[in-house]
Formats: structure tokens, sequence, C-alpha cells
């Protein structure tokens, strides 16, 4: 079983040094997983995504390239994306935290009653 993850890729795309991207990796194989790790853990390989600067020539996405990280380190891996957005967000409501400013609100208001 191959531990390298195939990745959509747009071939039509490619990447010039200097350019934005993000690369994948693999670290650590599912066999060289740390035996303290619980099974479903240790069955699958550990990854990282990077980002950084290409430094290589020219790639398209799946082929090997270098990068650099805004710290300066210098990485290989599998080019994923060519020039990735920033997407994230914080999930689901909590419907207990969509109520606890007007809760809240209403506890002090009824405090201030109390006391006056």
């Amino acid at each position: 079983m191959s531990t390298q993850k195939q990745f959509p890729a747009h071939r039509s795309q490619h990447a010039s040094r200097g350019d934005w991207v993000q690369i994948h990796q693999v670290l650590l194989p599912p066999g060289q997983r740390a035996p303290q790790n619980p099974d479903d853990t240790r069955q699958v390989p550990l990854e990282i995504r990077l980002k950084g600067f290409l430094i290589t020539d020219r790639a398209v996405p799946g082929e090997t390239v270098e990068i650099e990280t805004l710290s300066g380190r210098r990485v290989q891996g599998i080019l994923v994306a060519i020039k990735p957005r920033y997407v994230h967000d914080f999930g689901d409501p909590q419907p207990a935290l969509l109520t606890i400013g007007r809760e809240l609100r209403q506890i002090l208001k009824e405090g201030d009653r109390s006391l006056g």
C-alpha cells in the first residue's frame, strides 16, 4: 500500500520560482508511528502541509518541489496548491454561546433592580 496521498491536480496550472505554494509531506509512515499512540493513530501516516515560496524553477501540482517557509526553512514535498488561500472558521455555532450575551445582560439587569 502506498503512503503517498493522491491530490486533485489542475495540470494546466503551474507555479514558478518565488510563487506562494503549499506542499504535503509524510513525516512518519504508519509503521514508524510511536507505539504509545492509539491503534487507529498508528495505522495512518503523520502528515504535514506547509506553505512557502517555491524554490524549484517551475512545477505543477503533484510534483516534488522545494519551498522556503516564512521562517527560512527549506523543505521538500509534493506540490498541492498554488497561491493557497487562508481558509478557516470556528466550526458550527454553539447554541449556548448564541444566547449567552442576552442571558448575561438579563442577569445583570435583574441584579441592578435588586440593589436599588
